[in-house]
């Protein structure tokens, strides 16, 4: 194991490779659950050495949101499926920035404009960096992306997206709310 206090210019780049990742975030509750959430679509960026970005598309779920709103915790995971094993984890604190709000221009034109469903970006900032053999973790060949979420996204339409978001991301499975979408924002 190695850690670093930032991300380094290797390690951006290595993560740029990748074609997913998880995200994980916690209650401060013990009796909450605790959240892990595969990501992709190149919806991340690294920033700069202490900051990421992560574009979150809408889901069935917004456990990731309600989590950081409440704590500001959050860990991203990235194993290596293809070439040399690597496990990566960052860690650190974020919030959660919604459309129109804070740093949303700023962040959300790192990433295309014209990916239909964008709910909110999780902005991090990196306290560490570590990483691990990954010897464990298969290898696997990248095929494609899959394209059903954005397509679901797309025929939903703005309003259609907007409602699922009051009806099925304003709270965690828990009970917390999620900010922006008709909660206890």
């Amino acid at each position: 194991m190695k850690v670093y206090g930032e991300i380094n210019d290797e390690i951006a780049a290595w993560i740029a490779k990748q074609h997913v990742f998880f995200v994980a975030t916690a209650p401060l509750s013990a009796q909450g659950r605790v959240n892990v959430s595969p990501r992709g679509l190149d919806s991340l960026r690294v920033i700069d050495p202490n900051r990421v970005a992560i574009l979150d598309l809408t889901g069935s779920g917004n456990e990731s949101a309600a989590h950081m709103a409440e704590n500001g915790r959050l860990t991203v995971m990235f194993c290596a499926f293809e070439g040399d094993p690597r496990i990566l984890r960052l860690y650190g604190e974020g919030e959660v920035v919604q459309p129109g709000n804070g740093d949303w221009d700023e962040l959300r034109a790192l990433f295309a404009d014209d990916i239909p469903g964008v709910r909110q970006i999780f902005h991090l900032m990196v306290t560490r960096v570590q990483t691990s053999c990954g010897y464990g973790v298969p290898l696997m060949d990248f095929v494609a992306d899959r394209e059903r979420l954005t397509q679901w996204a797309a025929e939903k339409g703005p309003e259609g997206i907007a409602q699922y978001q009051r009806e099925k991301n304003a709270r965690s499975i828990d009970g917390l709310p999620a900010p922006g979408f008709g909660s206890d924002d």
